[in-house]
């Protein structure tokens, strides 16, 4: 297990300066967006026709002995504006002919989110199943906008020696445990999912538990952490759509690792992930309004590597 960090919240510096920043916290794995939400900061699609570009960029990376753990373009493939759908599958298809190019194995993305129906603008995230309405625009949603589109998108990948790791992520048809191994089911093992603790945490999802019901569909990790505040949950319930800089009036907001869990749940954490044969990456993710991305950084970085060191097996407890 090693600990690495999604780099979107350095984008103003370049690959270069990144880098040589995170050397500094003793991290030598990085997860780079491509675009879509994320941006593509420190990784340009274009290289796919620009062999100079892409030289230039294995030279910075081999230079400072990192490897990349994953490219991400997290975006909505099912939206139902046809339009924006297509941009999204296309930063999706090119970041997994750039992954190949570059031995990446992971590529990580969201489920998306079609509407209602064929004639939907918006997407339309079914969360109870009733009235009716709601079970038959969710039924129509899998069997005639996702299962297609994802047997498709897996197979172009599987082709290209890059599997594809779905972040489970309310808004999107998979959100859950449950609703990934759905999707797995339908599409096959080369789907799996970005396992991100903070999104199950404010669903009140043990996040611990859910590693035992994934087992091996976990393909990646994003460190990240949540603090949920009982007065405001009683008020509003998880499903929350106050600015996540309402911080003072929110049911939940994301933290950085260490302040909505401590080390004693991490490590289980960490732990169970191995019991489960994950031994990959930790990858931080910054999104704790309430620190800035080089305070967050920092502190998630020496916390998780602390933890880290003292999980591997073989260390002494002392170290």
């Amino acid at each position: 297990m090693r600990v690495g960090v999604f780099t979107p919240l350095l984008s103003k510096l370049s690959l270069d300066a990144v880098l040589g920043k995170l050397a500094a916290l003793q991290i030598n794995t990085v997860e780079l967006a491509t675009g879509n939400y994320v941006g593509d900061a420190h990784c340009k699609l274009s290289m796919l026709e620009d062999g100079k570009a892409l030289a230039e960029f294995k030279k910075v990376v081999a230079d400072h002995g990192v490897s990349i753990s994953a490219l991400s373009c997290h975006g909505n493939p099912l939206h139902p504006d046809k339009a924006q759908a297509q941009q999204f599958r296309e930063v999706s298809r090119k970041t997994i002919l750039l992954a190949e190019k570059l031995g990446v194995h992971v590529m990580v993305d969201f489920s998306g989110c079609p509407g209602d129906s064929p004639h939907a603008t918006a997407p339309n995230w079914v969360t109870c199943p009733w009235p009716p309405d709601f079970r038959e625009v969710l039924e129509w949603q899998w069997n005639e906008v996702v299962a297609p589109y994802w047997i498709e998108q897996a197979k172009f990948a599987a082709d290209h020696g890059v599997e594809i790791a779905i972040e489970m992520h309310p808004g999107f048809v998979v959100y859950s445990p449950e609703t990934m191994l759905r999707l797995r089911s339908i599409v096959g093992e080369n789907i799996g999912c970005n396992f991100d603790p903070s999104h199950l945490f404010w669903q009140r999802i043990d996040p611990i538990a859910a590693i035992r019901v994934l087992g091996n569909a976990i393909l990646h990790v994003h460190a990240k952490d949540t603090q949920l505040y009982p007065n405001n949950l009683e008020r509003a319930g998880v499903l929350d759509t106050k600015p996540y800089t309402d911080e003072r009036n929110r049911s939940w907001i994301f933290r950085t690792c260490g302040y909505g869990h401590g080390a004693e749940w991490w490590s289980e954490f960490i732990s169970t992930l191995r019991l489960y044969g994950y031994d990959y990456v930790l990858s931080i993710e910054h999104e704790d309004s309430l620190l800035s991305p080089a305070e967050g950084l920092t502190k998630a970085a020496n916390f998780l590597n602390r933890i880290v060191i003292r999980e591997q097996p073989g260390a002494a407890w002392w170290s």
